[in-house]
């Protein structure tokens, strides 16, 4: 039943929302996989799989918003709320650069003291000590809620933080682009349109940004399609999305502990659909960080192109219970046992020199040794 529509994607003929929801029905892994497969390769045909070398700093973990997936965040009365040091997050990006890479994803809750100014100072900051850095940060919710806290239009704020350094907009927050399952996880964050025009603005300005998806909670799988038609529809008007990520919803800690968390076959299934769906995303990252390496690498056969990132340090999904860490030499041989030359690469996907990797895995090797190694939570 589902070959046309394979061969259809595989053409690079455009599916229709119906088509996706019925590849999401589909029990066919292996056939769903290979077609994924065969788009990627078209799309890369090069000798090389790319992944990239970044931190993940949490700023702060207070946050106005409740959600029910998050065991992260605290509210702001809460004893257990804090906000990173200035200087300890300088040293943090420091060590990253020190380990060959080039990109923080900044993110945090959405505090609701601080003024633009503070953001703009931590941009400055950042910029000053590690001029080459790119923060990749902020990400649509806390940009939407700068807007209500700061009483000014997207354009403005985004104006602003791009002067003082900000670099691209990570795609966080999205987790269903469909009010009716936003309303029912989450309260006090931003809706589907105002999350797209976020991301729609930036890019009028210039500027790029990663889109993602969290499924396997209340969503059904027509909401899931219909996430993914959204983001289409948004990068046919842009063009500023430079990758799309999916993973399951881990539920161990939060306060949707009671769902049963999707497995490997849902998450190989749906980001394969969501490489044939997504005609006009260059590039589909695999998401070991939620997991596993088996299982990330199994997904550079099922649409991923980028085996996303080193992760040098990860703090959302860990509280929610899920710890998977990779080494820098784990990635590269996680790509090369596929047949692939292993590449890093930077938000725009363009290439590092090899002198530069090889420095980069040279200092990882050496951290690795470390008593006290760098691919721990901190």
């Amino acid at each position: 039943m589902i070959v046309r529509l394979l061969d259809k994607a595989v053409a690079g003929e455009r599916l229709t929302p119906a088509e996706g929801v019925e590849l999401l029905r589909s029990r066919d892994l292996a056939k769903i996989g290979r077609a994924a497969d065969a788009v990627t390769r078209r799309l890369h045909p090069e000798n090389y799989r790319t992944y990239n070398i970044d931190r993940n700093i949490n700023y702060t973990n207070v946050c106005t918003a409740v959600c029910d997936f998050c065991a992260f965040y605290r509210g702001p009365k809460s004893a257990e709320g804090w906000v990173l040091p200035r200087e300890e997050l300088l040293q943090k990006v420091e060590e990253m650069v020190s380990l060959g890479g080039d990109q923080i994803l900044l993110q945090g809750g959405l505090h609701p003291d601080y003024q633009l100014e503070w953001y703009e100072e931590l941009l400055g900051d950042i910029k000053s000590r590690c001029p080459s850095v790119n923060v990749h940060g902020f990400s649509p919710p806390e940009l939407h809620h700068f807007t209500k806290v700061f009483k000014l239009p997207i354009r403005s704020v985004l104006e602003r933080l791009k002067r003082a350094g900000l670099g691209s907009i990570p795609g966080g927050g999205a987790e269903i682009l469909v009010d009716r399952v936003r309303r029912e996880i989450t309260r006090g964050k931003v809706m589907t349109d105002d999350w797209l025009n976020v991301m729609r603005v930036w890019h009028e300005l210039g500027g790029v940004s990663s889109a993602t998806m969290m499924f396997g909670h209340v969503e059904t799988l027509e909401e899931r399609i219909e996430h993914l038609e959204r983001l289409r529809n948004a990068q046919d008007e842009t063009g500023g999305y430079t990758a799309f990520i999916c993973w399951t919803f881990q539920p161990d800690n939060t306060d949707m502990k009671d769902l049963s968390p999707a497995g490997s076959f849902e998450y190989l299934k749906t980001q394969a659909v969501s490489r044939l769906y997504l005609d006009n995303f260059s590039n589909i990252q695999s998401s070991w960080v939620t997991q596993g390496k088996r299982i990330g690498q199994l997904a550079m056969l099922f649409g991923a192109n980028d085996m996303g990132s080193l992760m040098i340090e990860e703090n959302v999904v860990a509280e929610a219970g899920t710890v998977h860490y990779l080494s820098l030499r784990e990635i590269r041989d996680s790509i090369s046992e596929l047949g692939f030359t292993p590449r890093q690469r930077n938000v725009r996907y363009e290439l590092f020199g090899e002198e530069h990797e090889q420095q980069a895995v040279h200092a990882n090797n050496e951290r690795e040794k470390s008593p006290a190694s760098v691919y721990q939570l901190t």
